[in-house]
């Protein structure tokens, strides 16, 4: 027997949902909850298999934050997040804490039992649109990091006048006003920017700067000392 527990604050849809669920054999609701702090409660006493946890509750991400302590407590509950919610950025912050699943609330009857048994004999198999969200993000993620270490490998290359080249860059100088302010040709400061780019491995300047601002990383370029 499949032991669910169901968090949701829509007093009809958690009924129905109830009433739904308990005409199957193998499984048994223990427990209905209306928020997500109830639903910790809950899973406390009930220890359930299953949770199928809505999202935004007393708070937009109350069955989130439920969630995490539920899972952090009674690891082998498995959660399945049911919501109205298909935001990517929804579907990558619920699902970071270590839900199994994330259905939307017009899945149909058959295939939403399929995934309660799924989970609880630990064979779960994510919607392809969440998959490829989730696979989209560790890409993004690892192309950051990789990002990352390429470019503060390659601050601690720069000499003291491509660092505050980068820095005027930054501040949205030409090559004309940069070679004015440091008392040079602008073909000089032309063939220092290109030494730059080639060090960051970029073509153009904008890219450059795009590159930095993604990282969030304007700040080494204007603190009072090089970092």
């Amino acid at each position: 027997m499949i032991k669910v527990l169901i968090a949701e604050d829509f007093r009809l849809l958690r009924e129905d949902l109830a009433d739904t669920l308990e005409e199957y054999e193998n499984i048994d609701v223990v427990g209905v909850a209306s928020s997500g702090s109830e639903a910790v409660e809950l899973a406390r006493k009930q220890n359930p298999d299953v949770i199928l946890m809505d999202i935004d509750m007393e708070t937009p991400t109350a069955g989130i934050d439920a969630a995490k302590l539920i899972i952090d407590e009674l690891p082998k509950t498995q959660v399945i997040y049911l919501t109205a919610y298909e935001a990517d950025d929804i579907i990558i912050d619920s699902m970071g804490v270590g839900a199994v699943n994330y259905l939307v609330k017009d899945v149909d009857e058959e295939k939403l039992v399929q995934k309660i048994e799924d989970a609880y004999n630990n064979q779960n198999v994510l919607e392809p649109e969440i998959n490829r969200t989730l696979m989209n993000e560790y890409a993004r993620l690892r192309y950051s990091e990789q990002s990352l270490l390429f470019f503060i490998n390659n601050v601690g290359k720069l000499t003291p006048a491509e660092f505050e080249i980068v820095k005027m860059v930054l501040e949205g100088k030409t090559n004309k006003e940069i070679a004015k302010s440091r008392f040079v040709e602008p073909v000089t400061i032309k063939s220092q920017v290109r030494s730059i780019l080639n060090k960051f491995g970029c073509s153009r300047k904008h890219e450059m700067v795009e590159m930095i601002k993604n990282l969030k990383l304007e700040y080494l370029f204007f603190e009072s000392r090089r970092i």
